[in-house]
């Protein structure tokens, strides 16, 4: 795996996410927070404010990402742990959340989200393949979960995705050098299952909005890694 590879890059990021363009960026995030606080759905809402601000399409997935309605980050928050449970079990979206820090290690964009998680927009679209920051990425959670004193985590992976197979291979490999208890589960269904459980790891909208409980590892990884320059915080322009 020597080749080098820069997950979730796009030439295009630094103009379109600088300057002007991300002052511009805010404004439609302004406008559509209060679309979604008048109760209007994302999609239909983040088109329309797209269109108006003739946003990239890589823009209007950075708005429909990072901006949520005060209730959903309000609901969000009351099920957010502010701590790992001592010896507990926790249940991991696995390409969600090593993507995520794949793209941060590749210094790509990421969006500091109103809701307070960290994500990218890498597509996976059912084909992932690992490059030379999964390893990292991969020791880097279980670290993270280990200082925590999680008892023991579990890494849900899509069965559809490619490669899914070799990546759960690769942490249980990695995992060998942790205290931690570590299981891998290959499956169909990672976000129906996950949106029935506590101590969920991810920043997966729809999860947050339905599982018991979560932990917003990632925020705290990307967090202790040294100052980024392609980050967009939407969380910036509401303080």
């Amino acid at each position: 795996m020597s080749t080098v590879v820069r997950r979730g890059y796009a030439p295009g990021d630094e103009k379109e996410f600088g300057g002007q363009s991300l002052e511009k960026l805010y404004q439609a995030g302004r406008d559509l927070r209060y679309l979604l606080n008048q109760g209007y759905p994302i999609k239909g809402a983040s088109t329309f404010v797209g269109n108006h601000y003739l946003l990239s399409e890589r823009q209007r997935l950075a708005l429909a990402r990072g901006i949520s309605s005060d209730g959903s980050i309000r609901e969000r928050k009351e099920k957010e742990l502010d701590r790992i449970p001592e010896g507990g079990t926790v249940h991991i979206d696995g390409f969600n959340t090593i993507i995520t820090l794949e793209v941060a290690l590749s210094d790509s964009l990421l969006l500091k989200c109103m809701d307070g998680t960290i994500r990218d927009l890498a597509a996976l679209r059912g084909t992932y393949r690992l490059i030379d920051k999964t390893e990292t990425a991969i020791t880097l959670i279980c670290r993270s979960l280990e200082r925590g004193g999680a008892g023991r985590a579990v890494f849900y992976l899509d069965a559809p995705v490619s490669n899914s197979g070799r990546l759960q291979q690769r942490i249980l490999e990695l995992a060998d050098s942790f205290s931690l208890e570590v299981q891998t589960e290959v499956i169909h269904n990672v976000d129906s299952v996950l949106q029935k459980m506590e101590n969920v790891i991810t920043s997966d909208a729809i999860i947050l909005d339905k599982c018991k409980s979560w932990i917003n590892l990632n925020a705290g990884i990307v967090e202790g890694m040294a100052e980024r320059k392609y980050c967009v915080d939407f969380r910036k322009m509401f303080k």
